[in-house]
């Protein structure tokens, strides 16, 4: 069977499938017993930026997870992009998810901005507030008034963030808009007085476009 492969990452597959082939070939006239671990991290290149189609599923203002991962943190705070309280989803990414980010409802980009920072890991709090990130700001068309923010966070491994939309281009419930290369952070802001439900829990796993983290109002 074919592997879907995102061409967020050619660059990197040929660059580093090549380089890892080599020394694979090269190691096992040398080294032979070290041949497996170069196969071994050519495997996970490769899994890593596979990009598996989703089944997007269908209702009124549902909203969906915006990327692969463990739930890591659920709180309520004050955000000055979406002008007040907000209950935010913090999803964490390890090296073996599918790092390719969706959007979590049907909607227009109002803005999208980049900030560079620090590279700590994603599993710390802090790395929400330092790290590298792009925000990407979606107005709902099933919701009049209601915006959500979708935040990518860089991790410890983490270099590049990719984020293709730009405003005011339109997104469809689930459409893929980029990628953070190699371990990472995704978090979900939606303005409590539009949130009519949340469907998720701390340490639950979700999928990017296919679980429904809850529903706008």
């Amino acid at each position: 069977m074919r592997i879907p492969l995102t061409r967020y990452g050619y660059a990197q597959l040929w660059a580093y499938g090549s380089a890892l082939t080599l020394a694979a070939v090269l190691s096992g006239f040398y080294f032979p017993y070290v041949t497996p671990l170069f196969v071994i991290v050519l495997a996970w290149l490769f899994s890593f930026f596979r990009d598996p189609e989703r089944r997007v599923p269908e209702g009124a203002a549902l909203l969906v997870a915006p990327a692969d991962g463990r739930i890591t943190d659920i709180d309520e705070r004050e955000e000055d992009l979406l002008g007040g309280k907000v209950r935010r989803v913090s999803i964490f990414l390890s090296i073996f998810d599918v790092h390719i980010n969706r959007s979590p409802c049907s909607g227009r980009v109002v803005s999208t901005e980049y900030r560079p920072g620090k590279f700590l890991s994603a599993t710390n709090r802090e790395s929400a507030r330092v790290n590298e990130s792009n925000d990407v700001l979606i107005e709902s068309d099933e919701v009049a008034g209601a915006r959500v923010l979708v935040r990518q966070i860089a991790g410890v491994i983490a270099r590049r963030i990719v984020c293709e939309c730009e405003p005011p281009s339109a997104l469809a419930r689930g459409e893929r808009f980029g990628m953070i290369k190699f371990g990472s952070r995704t978090d979900l802001f939606v303005p409590v007085e539009h949130l009519a439900r949340l469907d998720v829990e701390t340490g639950q796993t979700v999928r990017a476009g296919s679980t429904v983290i809850g529903a706008l109002r």
